[in-house]
């Protein structure tokens, strides 16, 4: 696997670089925002969620967009540069922010780069590499995206316990966002494909059955994939203290760097089908586990390890499965449909959790989770593994 590792394309590691120095800058203003929100700016709870909700909604309407027109273009890179350059630049920003409302069209801006850039981006890796590669290029992605995850909160609790004030610790957010732009004008986009792509269709004209059939699928999982707030304040009810909360999640993201590259070259050995359907019974076993049987001490701590697992035996292989569906002509457009389905899904999947929580337990919330994730391991093999031989 090292050896195979090694080799991958220029294109592959840049992008893995790209997003590791990215997500290190998100991670380390982004979880500081509503403490200076509820701090600085004076605004509470509602607005926080006004922003995040208005953020997102627009991201899912874009990044199918982007894809489409990615494929239009027969070019990545721009779309790229674009993404990341506007997101860089843009979180230094918050530093010079004296109202909510400015921060919530900062917040936006961000998003939309996430929009712009996604899935040009993973169409781009998905051209940069052989077929027989692909899950250890997304997993060596995922694994890079994971560590910037790690080296975010890091650096802020490095920052902050160094006496700097909230608004210096953003400002200093403008190094990784050079770094971002200077990676990603070092790009090489990929060789536009022969065909050109069809004309864009609402009802997926143009996706071969197996990718629409997985994209069913990928919908019904996600509804069942609520934000991962949720396992923070389960994590908070089951005892943990709110110091440790933070390093909880840096360690998932820890687990899931370590383990992307293995699960990702894995995939390209048995199959991506087999371990996508591996990942989601794990979820619906860690699921179970915090529904019923999670107690604080270790066994908690050896729970949330194991979602770091299911994390790494998923995130780059969905991706990876789907360039192996994809038409070249239609990859950005595909990856487009991935992200917006999983974005349009994420606010009705937190929002019937939120409400199960509260208006019934804990228990019947996380076990109608696993309940998602079964159904759509029983589907991934039955409905979708048949149509692609």
């Amino acid at each position: 696997m090292w050896k195979a590792l090694f080799s991958l394309p220029r294109s592959v590691w840049l992008l893995g670089l790209v997003s590791l120095v990215n997500d290190s800058a998100s991670e380390l203003v982004y979880p500081l925002v509503p403490l200076y929100l509820s701090g600085v700016l004076m605004a509470g709870p509602r607005v926080l969620g006004l922003i995040e909700g208005l953020a997102e909604a627009l991201a899912s309407l874009l990044k199918l967009w982007a894809g489409v027109m990615a494929d239009r273009s027969g070019r990545s890179k721009p779309w790229v540069v674009a993404g990341y350059g506007l997101a860089g630049l843009g979180r230094p920003l918050i530093a010079l922010v004296s109202g909510w409302p400015l921060l919530l069209a900062l917040r936006l801006a961000d998003r939309v780069a996430k929009a712009v850039r996604a899935a040009p981006r993973d169409a781009l890796l998905a051209a940069s590499i052989a077929p027989g590669q692909r899950g250890l290029a997304f997993g060596l992605h995922r694994a890079m995206d994971n560590a910037g995850a790690v080296i975010g909160p890091l650096l802020a609790w490095a920052l902050l316990a160094a006496g700097l004030p909230l608004k210096q610790v953003f400002a200093w957010a403008i190094v990784p966002g050079l770094v971002c732009v200077a990676l990603t004008l070092a790009l090489r986009d990929a060789p536009p494909p022969a065909q050109a792509p069809p004309r864009f269709s609402w009802r997926l004209a143009g996706l071969p059955q197996p990718l629409r059939r997985y994209l069913v699928v990928v919908a019904l999982f996600t509804l069942g994939n609520s934000s991962n707030m949720f396992l923070l304040l389960r994590a908070r009810q089951l005892g943990v203290a709110e110091a440790h909360v933070p390093l909880l999640w840096a360690a998932v993201s820890a687990v899931a760097a370590l383990c992307s590259v293995p699960a990702g070259s894995l995939s390209d050995r048995i199959g991506r089908v087999r371990l996508l359907l591996a990942g989601y019974v794990a979820y619906a076993l860690f699921y179970v586990g915090m529904a019923t049987w999670a107690q604080p001490g270790w066994t908690l701590y050896l729970l949330f390890g194991s979602y770091g697992l299911f994390m790494a035996a998923t995130e780059g292989v969905e991706r990876a499965l789907l360039a192996d569906l994809a038409p070249p002509e239609l990859r950005g457009t595909a990856f487009g449909w991935l992200n917006l389905v999983m974005g349009a899904m994420l606010l009705p999947a937190s929002l019937w959790f939120g409400w199960l929580w509260e208006g019934a337990s804990a228990t019947a919330a996380f076990g109608f989770s696993a309940g998602c994730a079964l159904a759509a391991a029983l589907l991934l093999v039955t409905w979708v593994r048949p149509t692609m031989r």
